[in-house]
C-alpha cells in the first residue's frame, strides 16, 4: 500500500534511506530533514512496515519539483514499487500545477525507464543547489539530471 508518510514513520524512513547510502544510491538525509520534510515523503507498506520511501520536493514558484530519497528494501525490489512511488509522486505533482518534475541521481537508468530524460545540471534553477554546498560530494558531484514534463 502507498500514501503520504507519517510522522511515527521518521525513523523508518530514516533507516531505509541509511540502506540506500550504504549502497551510494543516494544522500544521506538527517532524521531532523526528514520530520521537517515529513509531507513531502511518500511511503510503501508491507505488513505495516516501510519498505520504501520517495520524496516529493516543490522547488519555488517555477513550476518545478524534485523527486528525493527514492529507496526500496533490497529484500523488496525488483516488485514495481520504486515505480509504483514515482507514479504517486507524479500524480501528485500534476494535482499542484507542477509542469516538470526533476531528480539527481546515481540511477538514471531507472528513471529513464519511468519516462525521465536525462539533461545536464546547469539547466537546473540555481535554487536546488543550496543543499549540494552540504552534500559530500560538492562540488564534484556524480550524481546525473534527469526531467520530465507533466
Amino acid at each position: 500500500m502507498i500514501r503520504k508518510a507519517k510522522i511515527s514513520q521518521g525513523e523508518e524512513i530514516q533507516r531505509l534511506i541509511g540502506l540506500g547510502v550504504e549502497k551510494k544510491l543516494v544522500l544521506e538525509r538527517s532524521l531532523n530533514h526528514i520530520y521537517e520534510n515529513i509531507r513531502d515523503f511518500w511511503v510503501f507498506l508491507k505488513k505495516g512496515k516501510v519498505v520504501g520511501c520517495c520524496g516529493l520536493h516543490v522547488v519555488g514558484w517555477q513550476s518545478l519539483a524534485e523527486i528525493k530519497s527514492l529507496v526500496v528494501d533490497p529484500s523488496f525490489q525488483k516488485k514495481g514499487i520504486g515505480s509504483r512511488l514515482i507514479q504517486s509522486s507524479l500524480k501528485e505533482a500534476k494535482s499542484l500545477g507542477v509542469d516538470k518534475v526533476f531528480a539527481l541521481t546515481f540511477s538514471s537508468s531507472f528513471f529513464k525507464k519511468q519516462g525521465f530524460k536525462k539533461i545536464s545540471k546547469n539547466r537546473l534553477p540555481h535554487k536546488i543547489w543550496t543543499e549540494c554546498v552540504n552534500c559530500k560530494y560538492f562540488p564534484d558531484c556524480r550524481e546525473e539530471a534527469v526531467i520530465i514534463k507533466l
